[in-house]
């Protein structure tokens, strides 16, 4: 038995087979030792001293253990595992105390690391559940200060120093391995308890049963000596799993906070907040400890960093989050029209939510549309693991993903949500340039060549470069750089060459030649393999793939340009309008007849190789013929004036809508936009409606056309 105010210490020391001193722990390495005594602190009697050997699973030991303690393999081979071992510490412990006459005692060792960083972290990769003396104990450094505050500072104590100061005549060399230790140890408590101390040992280190969830305020005061990064976590960490790495050490209440990526995923990191700067310093000690088979990154952190993550503002969270000791669900791919009897009738009675209703937590847009995510509450352990295991069942029609969660994951989705804006900004726009018209190469010529496996960061020049005496054989605006979707380069590029001579040559002279100490493959290609990948499309060596969408279903009477000359039609150049083309107030007449392109193109781009493009999504013709440069403003005022051009109202007029089912309709979109105002005799001259489309556009005053 324990207690808060013992009548006894057990004096514990203890050593692994890595480490030894300052670093014991922190190479994750088994204990291989214990050695222990009873003291009674009334009559200062002591008990039998003890010393175990224990058996490791790896019994490899490091050259600074073999030399310290004069273990050996082949010793430790008969001794005992550490449960074992521990059963028959408490066996002998509380025989020791009956002897004694005493019924309750608390550890005591050198240090914080014995007990916070071997023994706890060790048992809890094994799974061996640690009585409850090993989460109280006191630590003799702090408390031989406190008596002796003229002393050397804790961190810098050892059982040497301190035995040192009080000029105890002890030999190391006398005794075994860790025998001297314990010894040393009662004989510097026994000084302390002198008359001239009279010190009373009352407030002991405690070690957290298990991890507190809870809530985090924006509001709050986080000290940046208390947090820490960790990287490399499995992606399905929970909470939970990141509190047992750190097991032995005090993680604040809602102090682990998983980082989530911009789709709301998680990324592999997490935040983590101690009680103090002492907890978060021992933290750092496990850079590079495992969990499972991946080690993990610690490093040190901001309180602000913590707060970005775990902070929150939101009432309904806070009142969600205020039930203490629950086990966090996150229910991802709901219906948007799930309610909340459709959540509990799918999870059923064997898996009851805290509080029915109130224990779900819907997230939801701010105009309180549902993102088809919620968050719910169990009490228990039992009840989330019968919940986890409906992981991907169907409900409606789509089957639910659901995921360990935190208190901290629900406050940054619900801040990434409710800071979505309604309309999303559209990108800074661009001016197409446009050429002097020339046919793109289409056919199944093969005068074209494909780059692949291009740094990310080579440009034209270093394109040119690579090609060498190859780049007079190139045709104008014939390089073409390929973009990901997030509007990076791809590591592909296509070349038209002159003649398919040209190209085979050209892919003969050049294929894994080093660009940037990376080798480039190059491939004899046709036009019309080009065309296909840069519209959206793949080649391999199986063929080609289609687009991820079909290109009919972009706009469909602007494909017949693709044909032929690559000249970009009104419609589609009036989607790229500049700030330039863009007056502060709105011009509500139009042209009846359907106006030309408004462009810009410089003489000296001529020579430029400028041509960029993305997969997806693609303007209604091939981007593989623009290349984007700025318009002078007079030049682009000059030609919008003598053409009559109706121009955009206003900057940020256009949205982009991603994701339509390939069957909407006009009615389905202006159905979508419900609500807000438009005008749509601006958009008489800039698109080319059909009488049927325009009657639709004109008669609801009241939806959008932005």
């Amino acid at each position: 038995m324990t207690a808060s105010h013992s009548d006894s210490l057990v004096v514990l020391f203890g050593a692994t087979a890595g480490a030894y001193g300052a670093k014991l722990g922190s190479d994750e390495r088994e204990l291989i030792l214990l050695v222990w005594q009873v003291v009674d602190l009334h009559s200062k009697k002591v008990g039998t001293l003890h010393k175990s050997l224990v058996k490791a699973d790896n019994l490899d030991l490091s050259d600074q253990c073999r030399e310290v303690s004069g273990l050996t393999p082949e010793g430790l081979g008969k001794a005992e595992p550490l449960d074992r071992v521990l059963q028959q510490f408490s066996q002998l412990v509380s025989s020791d105390l009956k002897v004694l006459g005493r019924s309750s005692y608390t550890l005591c060792s050198d240090g914080q690391l014995l007990i916070r960083q071997v023994l706890h972290p060790e048992a809890s990769k094994k799974n061996y559940s640690l009585s409850d003396c090993f989460y109280s104990f006191y630590d003799l450094r702090k408390e031989f200060h406190t008596c002796y505050p003229s002393s050397a500072a804790v961190k810098d104590q050892t059982i040497k120093t301190m035995a040192e100061y009080l000029g105890l005549g002890t030999d190391e060399a006398e005794e075994d391995f860790g025998v001297w230790q314990v010894k040393t140890m009662v004989a510097i408590i026994f000084s302390m308890l002198s008359e001239g101390c009279n010190h009373a040992f009352t407030e002991p280190e405690t070690v957290k049963y298990k991890y507190e969830t809870g809530p985090c305020s924006k509001s709050e005061t986080v000290d940046s000596e208390t947090v820490i990064r960790a990287r490399g976590l499995p992606w399905q960490s929970s909470d939970q799993d990141i509190a047992r790495f750190f097991k032995g050490l005090n993680i604040a209440k809602g102090g682990v906070a998983l980082c989530l990526n911009s789709q709301g995923r998680r990324n592999g990191e997490a935040l983590v907040r101690f009680v103090n700067s002492e907890q978060r310093d021992l933290a750092l000690e496990r850079h590079k400890h495992h969990m499972g088979s991946r080690y993990i990154e610690v490093y040190k952190a901001t309180g602000e960093e913590f707060l970005k993550i775990a902070g929150g503002t939101s009432n309904e969270v806070a009142q969600f989050l205020s039930k203490e000791n629950q086990v966090i669900i996150r229910m991802r791919g709901l219906p948007f029209t799930a309610t909340q009897e459709d959540v509990l009738g799918f999870l059923g009675p064997e898996c009851p939510v805290t509080g029915g209703k109130e224990g779900l937590l819907f997230v939801k847009y701010p105009d309180g549309r549902p993102t088809g995510d919620a968050f719910v509450l169990f009490s228990c352990e039992e009840f989330a693991q019968n919940a986890l295991k409906k992981h991907k069942e169907i409900l409606g029609k789509r089957y639910i993903e659901l995921f360990r969660s935190t208190a901290a994951e629900v406050q940054q989705v619900l801040n990434r949500y409710m800071s979505t804006p309604l309309i999303p900004t559209l990108p800074t726009p661009i001016i197409p340039v446009i050429p002097p018209p020339y046919t793109i190469a289409t056919g199944s010529i093969r005068d074209c060549v494909r780059l692949r496996g291009l740094p990310y960061t080579a440009g034209i020049d270093d394109i040119l470069e690579f090609m060498g005496d190859a780049t007079g054989d190139i045709k104008p605006h014939g390089v073409h750089m390929v973009l990901n979707q997030q509007g990076r380069p791809s590591g592909d590029a296509f070349i038209q060459m002159k003649s398919a001579d040209k190209a085979f040559m050209v892919a003969q002279k050049c294929h894994k030649k080093m660009m940037k100490d990376r080798y480039v493959e190059v491939f004899q290609c046709s036009g019309e393999e080009m065309n296909f990948v840069l519209m959206g499309g793949t080649l391999n060596r199986s063929g080609l793939s289609p687009p991820p969408c079909k290109l009919p279903c972009l706009s469909p009477p602007a494909y017949a340009a693709f044909q032929t000359a690559a000249v970009i039609p009104a419609e589609a150049a009036a989607l790229y309008q500049p700030q330039a083309l863009l007056p502060t107030t709105r011009t509500p007449q139009a042209s009846a007849a359907a106006p030309p392109t408004v462009t810009y193109y410089p003489a000296q781009a001529a020579q430029l190789y400028m041509n960029y493009t993305a997969y997806y999504p693609s303007p209604p013709v091939s981007p593989t013929t623009v290349g984007y440069i700025a318009a002078p403003p007079g030049a682009v005022a000059a030609a919008a004036t003598a053409t009559h051009t109706p121009i955009l109202p206003q900057p940020g007029a256009l949205v982009r809508m991603q994701g339509l089912p390939y069957n909407t309709g006009m009615k389905e979109i202006l159905s979508f936009f419900q609500g807000y105002q438009y005008a749509p005799d601006d958009y008489n001259g800039l698109i080319q409606l059909s009488d049927q489309a325009r009657s639709v556009l004109q008669a609801p005053k009241e939806w959008v056309c932005l």
